[in-house]
């Protein structure tokens, strides 16, 4: 297989919130035209798993879900530290690309972005002057793994030439976090009920891959963020969540 062919290990997290008077709306991003893969697509944040993402080091920086846990929710086939490497992935590429930070101090406490502004180092690290790792160190932060629930999995078919194979996560907006509205990846962005975006989509409004709306429709059977949470959730239900033990 050419290394353009390659598939890479890739995180994207479905980003949640409930709506008003009930039901819930999914936060949708649209990659710039120009980008090489999914140019001019709506999408939900994500991206490439890093070699750093399966570091000791940064796996040490994770709260509420062990490597040894994290592989037997996506399979065998992955080392410990690879497994919940992509557990970090989807919380570092929410972060960069939507602003959203899934975070808790060492005392297990959620991050509080209305106590704590990282504008300017959200800035340094899509500048790639600064690591996710080197941030959550200053700021004495832990990756929330425990908000983070596996969702589905999706690969690229073999004849497109950038290809990802990719876990998607759901997680629920954080009380007191605002997704930025664009980013360096993200051209413009938007809060949608499923049902709504599927209408969007039959009118040509909302170009999407087939991923994406097979995620939504599967989302529009659900009529409250509770309630999908409860369905996804109970994957957990054998899990620690304890501090992780590096392997």
């Amino acid at each position: 297989m050419s290394e353009q062919h390659k598939t890479r290990q890739a995180a994207t997290v479905i980003l949640l919130r409930a709506a008003e008077p009930n039901g819930f709306e999914v936060f949708l991003t649209r990659r710039p035209h120009g980008m090489a893969f999914l140019g001019g697509m709506y999408c939900f944040p994500g991206g490439v798993r890093r070699a750093d993402d399966c570091s000791t080091a940064m796996l040490r920086l994770c709260h509420g879900l062990s490597p040894a846990d994290a592989r037997k929710i996506v399979g065998a086939q992955f080392s410990p530290p690879d497994a919940l490497g992509l557990w970090i992935a989807g919380i570092r590429e929410l972060f960069e690309e939507a602003g959203i930070l899934l975070a808790v101090d060492n005392f297990g406490r959620p991050w509080a972005a209305e106590q704590h502004n990282l504008a300017d180092k959200h800035a340094a690290l899509v500048k790639q002057t600064l690591t996710f790792r080197s941030l959550l160190e200053s700021e004495e932060l832990l990756c929330d793994a425990s908000r983070v629930t596996y969702f589905s999995h999706w690969q690229t078919p073999e004849e497109v030439a950038i290809r990802f194979d990719t876990r998607f996560f759901l997680a629920a907006l954080p009380k007191g976090q605002t997704p930025l509205p664009t980013s360096l990846e993200v051209s413009h962005s938007l809060w949608l009920t499923p049902d709504r975006a599927l209408e969007l989509f039959v009118k040509d409004q909302l170009p999407m891959i087939f991923p994406t709306f097979a995620s939504l429709r599967t989302l529009a059977d659900f009529d409250s963020l509770e309630s999908v949470l409860k369905e996804y959730r109970p994957r957990l239900s054998t899990v620690s969540s304890k501090a992780p033990q590096v392997e």
